[in-house]
């Protein structure tokens, strides 16, 4: 093998730069450090930094759960989205298996020690062996449109995807997640086993490149991940679509093991990143960790906690009229589309103080709505001056949030 030293290679014409060609393998020794400019991060042994650009996946390491730590009673029927930021709980069917939703702290094990300090937990509280033709239970991620033109979907130079994620799952063997294209209504599966019952292990998921159907640019869900749970056989009947084409639902889940049939099953997930080319867990690219503050920013688009319990501030009202209160509210990021306004509702859960008094009032309605503002009212409880202002907030139990969720 022969060594050739220099300082710098330039192309000897036009600004390509071409090194080997195809089916060749480009070796960076271990050790050594492959620089691209404007590059911040350093993947793993092969030490070959990557663009300093967002995750595709929002809130992959489980980091922000505005809505609530833990939610019970999960079951046909239950919000989509209930506590960690952008993954869902997903059900079709009638399943009678009952989950708790948790987000969990990690303080040992493989993925705390590869970064990781929170995971997505759902425990079985209530089982279902066997499961009816027609009951599915999953995790789910979805993607507005505009946000993955960059994988060239329906072009001729579509990009294969590889899905890594950690999970730790008290039932072992096969399971299976599923890209389903909205836009399009075409799918493809992959299997991954789980090998070891409740030890965290990092899985590497390829899926091939897609020349039909591109993905609409624009804010709406074009592409969705659902991680399995269960799967009746309504899903699991045919063979595995592990190739792109129209959506089969007896090709969705093929070989996925049961994950509810048992109260003492847990299944956790951390991790989670969606990379744009293929690779292996040698080659893989680091998990692209982002601040506390730069993920709770890109999950706000989506969903804003405004209010969150006892005393907390929120807006200053005033009284349109002697029996309506209301305030404007600006949105801290601009929202995926007009939200909808979320309000716990009781005894005077919120409070105006106006006038040297207290104004009690039991929840709040949303007014107009746009992208970067809102407003909220009250007609039921409100009682005061027109033209007076107030100073309003949450008591123990009031919450108000924005969502904008698919």
């Amino acid at each position: 093998m022969s060594t050739l030293n220099v300082d710098k290679v330039d192309p000897s014409t036009g600004t390509a730069l071409e090194i080997g060609t195809s089916g060749d393998t480009i070796t960076v020794p271990s050790g050594a450090t492959f620089v691209v400019a404007g590059t911040t991060e350093i993947t793993g042994t092969n030490n070959v930094q990557r663009p300093n650009v967002n995750p595709l996946i929002i809130n992959g390491d489980m980091a922000v759960s505005q809505r609530a730590t833990s939610v019970a009673g999960l079951t046909n029927g239950s919000d989509v989205y209930v506590a960690l930021d952008r993954f869902g709980f997903n059900e079709y069917g009638a399943p009678s298996s009952i989950h708790t939703m948790t987000q969990e702290a990690l303080t040992a094990d493989e993925a705390y020690e590869d970064g990781f300090s929170t995971a997505l937990k759902m425990d079985v509280t209530t089982a279902q062996d066997p499961l009816s033709a027609a009951d599915a239970t999953m995790i789910i991620y979805k993607f507005e449109g505009q946000d993955l033109q960059l994988i060239k979907k329906g072009t001729a130079n579509a990009e294969k995807l590889t899905l890594a994620f950690w999970v730790k799952g008290t039932k072992t063997g096969t399971h299976i997640c599923e890209l389903f294209d909205k836009d399009n209504t075409r799918t493809c599966s992959q299997s991954y086993t789980v090998d070891s019952t409740d030890t965290w292990e990092q899985k590497v998921v390829n899926f091939p490149a897609d020349t039909t159907g591109v993905l609409d640019n624009d804010n709406a869900r074009s592409l969705d991940i659902s991680f399995f749970l269960s799967a009746g056989t309504n899903y699991t009947s045919g063979s595995l679509q592990t190739s792109w084409g129209a959506y089969s639902a007896t090709e969705s889940a093929v070989g996925q093991v049961n994950t509810c049939d048992s109260t003492s099953n847990n299944f956790h997930i951390t991790g989670v990143q969606l990379e744009v080319g293929e690779y292996t867990s040698a080659t893989l690219p680091p998990f692209q960790h982002e601040s506390y503050g730069n993920n709770l920013q890109r999950c706000l688009r989506y969903f804003y906690r405004m209010l969150d319990g006892n005393a907390k501030s929120a807006a200053t009202f005033s009284y349109y009229s002697a029996s309506r209160v209301e305030a404007g509210v600006s949105f801290p990021v601009t929202m995926r589309i007009a939200p909808s306004l979320i309000s716990t509702s009781g005894a005077s859960y919120f409070r105006v103080q106006r006038n040297g008094g207290d104004n009690n009032l039991n929840d709040f309605s949303g007014g107009s709505a746009g992208l970067t503002t809102g407003s909220i009212y009250n007609t039921d409880e409100a009682s005061g001056t027109a033209g007076n202002a107030g100073f309003g907030y949450s008591r123990a139990n009031g919450y108000l949030s924005w969502d904008s969720e698919f």
